[in-house]
């Protein structure tokens, strides 16, 4: 108790009372409030680690069949730590959540480590693994060594007294033994077996002894937390860290058990040789809200990518976690601190490349592993287990888009903090994650979110899309086929069966080749159809809901007796000019439609480009787009139908309005040169421009840089629809073709026979 609170009789005042917890208050801060044996025993070797102790040793012993517990069953930890002297026992370990160690947080230990206890509690622990526990711990050169000795044997978990009803003790009521033994006798620097070797122990450090074991413990369970040893420190090889400057063993009745196996050397060269995307050397830089890391495997190079990138503002999982206010032009306003990660990308499925293939036995090592994090080199439980989706990703996967984020299975990552760059970064009492409490917990999540959904969107994407198999796509474009069928006819001349059961082959090739092609053709100009129709659609709605609610409130005012004609006028001639609007724009969404009686046509380019200029004014005005229109040598024409140049079109304008929506733009423009003389037309932007990663994936189907937004589908249509024309659409990439600082697009109307 703080001694500053005078007792009730010192001052007289009745209104004045202690808190007085009941003992159980331990069972709470031990037994519920760890998780697990697993979590508890690893609080325990964490304050070894405080301690600056070099190894770690925990022994099972008299345990049966697959750690059956037995009357004499213990468990004993050893450290060869700084110890603690009578001070510390009396003044910090005894008095729970002591503030020595969050006073301490912001110094680093004789070997340089940084606490990772700070709240007082974690000792509590060892309540979660037995009844009986006696510590005896040493300082360095001391003379005596000191015991403590916890015997609530007697008790129920409510620290009842058995056998007497109802009989609950306050926590003042609790006795604890503590002793000072001289000369030391436990801790003398005797002979201990680590592993396979033999050492002399220390002459300081600690030993905890548990038994009255509660639980259950059985071979996977010790197993399990031989493999959260093994992880307590990075296991990726990216680190430098030394891991044998802290080992854990451990033992069972003398005999060193592994767990481990062969499984580092396997991981590791997984992760070097068989990862798609190798994202290393991470930092997240707070002030300048920055994303810089490096690059290897399918992609390399060095990247820095902004939040003002317009590539991640655009994403959905940015746009719901960061809100407007948090955003200015140059950067976003995040509390959570710097920070550093490496990912590493896998392709699980039967599809990858030799070179990233993985057996069943690579995907069973990878599989159990998510993304870990650590604090000052030293893991944050539970993030990294096989069940914690700590970053929500199979959640959005399953709500939002499993397209749009990559799977816990085929993500291993690690993410570094530290208490200097994120004290905002808080554990929770129970060990059980981070606090969510404030911004600094949300921004950390929703900022490596946003990485993870950049990754998928982009370099994974385009690792996905050169996987296609372009090798059919040219035979099909080459007619390899076709030049194969006149190489084997000519080979068959003097073979007249041969040749002819050939010709028929041939002739059910070109037929089911030709039918192929139109089915292709027409999905081709549906789904272009589809995407085209969107906006104008939107609008149509829009106006057709205003024109309903005009024609209700004529209903109603009709009804009476002093309807003022002139009114009713006003609003039927307002209702007649936009059931126009609709007509017209239906007129325009018509001509879509493939029908037998559009035919190739000459048709002034301009006029289908001021056709869609009207169905998207709305949208436009809304977002204050300018629009230029110019206009070089004859009008330029081009010979195809209008279907064509209005999906071609509505796709430029619909990529254009969606990357030049956002705030930080200026003087919004798009410029439409059309260049009778040379043929061609140029639509370009002054947005954010096509990223020199995603240029040569802007035509391929299903790729977009919308990310999970896009459909990937607009551009690679026009493509299509103008090559069946003999036309061609293309970046810009001369000077004298780039109109505008964002995204230029060329189309050509000139042919061959031109």
């Amino acid at each position: 108790m703080n001694t500053s609170i005078k007792d009730n009789h010192d001052n007289g005042d009745p209104r004045r009372k202690k808190i007085k917890p009941y003992a159980r208050l331990l069972t709470m801060l031990g037994e519920q409030l760890i998780k697990n044996e697993r979590i508890a025993l690893m609080e325990l070797i964490k304050n070894a680690y405080d301690a600056d102790a070099d190894w770690v040793k925990v022994s099972f012993l008299n345990f049966g069949d697959n750690y059956a517990l037995t009357d004499n069953s213990k468990i004993i930890i050893q450290d060869n730590g700084c110890g603690m002297d009578s001070n510390i026992i009396l003044n910090h370990w005894l008095n729970p959540a002591t503030p020595e160690k969050k006073r301490r947080k912001s110094h680093t230990t004789p070997k340089g480590r940084v606490l990772q206890g700070e709240k007082g509690i974690g000792r509590f622990a060892i309540l979660k693994l037995g009844k009986h526990i006696t510590i005896t711990s040493r300082t360095k050169n001391a003379e005596t060594e000191n015991t403590i000795t916890y015997d609530f044997v007697k008790y129920d978990d409510d620290f009842t007294v058995t056998g007497e009803k109802n009989e609950n003790l306050f926590l003042e009521n609790l006795d604890v033994i503590v002793d000072t033994i001289a000369p030391p006798k436990t801790i003398s620097g005797k002979e201990v077996r680590l592993g396979t070797r033999t050492i002399n122990q220390n002459s300081h450090g600690t030993i905890i002894e548990i038994s009255h074991l509660k639980g259950k413990w059985s071979e996977s369970k010790v197993r399990e937390i031989g493999k959260d040893l093994f992880k307590l420190k990075s296991i990726f090889p990216h680190k430098s860290n030394n891991k044998t400057d802290f080992e854990v063993y451990i033992d069972k009745d003398g005999v060193a058990q592994n767990y481990t196996e062969n499984f580092e050397e396997h991981f590791t060269e997984l992760l070097e040789n068989r990862a798609v995307l190798k994202i290393t050397n991470g930092i997240y830089n707070e002030d300048k809200a920055e994303f810089h890391f490096t690059m290897e495997g399918y992609k390399r190079g060095e990247i820095k990518l902004s939040t003002s990138d317009p590539l991640i503002r655009k994403l959905s999982i940015f746009k719901n976690h960061f809100n407007p206010e948090r955003l200015t032009k140059e950067r976003l306003i995040t509390e959570c601190g710097d920070f550093e990660f490496n990912f590493y990308i896998f392709d699980f499925s039967n599809k990858a490349p030799l070179k990233y293939e993985l057996q069943k036995p690579d995907k069973d090592i990878i599989r159990p592993h998510r993304i870990y994090l650590y604090r000052d080199g030293i893991r944050v439980y539970p993030y990294g287990e096989q069940e914690d989706d700590w970053l929500h990703i199979d959640q959005y996967r399953g709500t939002v888009s499993a397209g749009a984020f990559l799977s816990n299975d085929q993500v291993v990552g690690v993410v570094e903090i530290s208490h200097k760059n994120n004290p905002d970064l808080r554990d929770k009492t129970n060990r059980e994650g981070l606090i969510d409490t404030g911004n600094a917990t949300n921004d950390f999540i929703g900022l490596l979110q946003t990485l993870l959904a950049y990754i998928r969107a982009h370099p994974y994407k385009q690792y996905q899309t050169d996987l296609q198999d372009k090798k059919a796509q040219d035979i099909f474009r080459g007619d390899l086929i076709q030049k194969e069928f006149e190489f084997l006819k000519d080979a068959l001349k003097e073979h007249p069966s041969a040749s002819q059961m050939l010709t028929k082959a041939e002739q059910a090739y070109i037929t089911e080749r030709n039918y192929l092609v139109g089915r292709a053709e027409k999905t081709e100009d549906l789904a272009g159809i589809g995407l085209s129709v969107e906006v104008a659609s939107h609008d149509i709605s829009a106006v057709l809901h205003r024109a309903l609610e005009t024609l209700d409130g004529l209903i109603r005012d009709t009804m009476h007796d002093d309807t003022d004609i002139a009114e009713v006028h006003k609003e039927l001639s307002a209702l007649r000019g936009s059931l126009s609007f609709v007509q017209t724009q239906l007129k325009d969404i018509q001509l879509l439609f493939r029908s037998t009686k559009q035919r190739r046509k000459n048709i002034k380019v301009k006029d289908v480009v001021e056709k869609v200029e009207r169905i998207y004014a709305h949208l436009l005005k809304r977002q204050n787009i300018e629009i230029e229109l110019e206009e070089t040598g004859s009008p330029l024409v081009a010979k195809t139908t209008d279907a064509v140049l209005l999906q071609l079109l509505i796709n430029l304008f619909d990529n254009a309005s969606y990357w030049l929506d956002g705030e930080n733009i200026k003087n919004k423009k798009i410029l439409i040169s059309l260049d009778g003389n040379e043929g061609k037309m140029i639509f370009a932007d002054n947005g954010p421009g096509i990223s020199t990663e995603d240029a040569p994936y802007v035509f391929e189907p299903f790729y977009s840089g919308k990310g999970e937004e896009g459909r990937g589908l607009g551009l690679y249509i026009a493509r299509q629809l103008l090559e069946r024309s003999d036309y061609a659409i293309y970046l810009a990439d001369i000077k004298a073709e780039k109109k505008l600082s964002g995204a230029n697009f060329v189309i050509s109307f000139v042919t061959e026979e031109n």
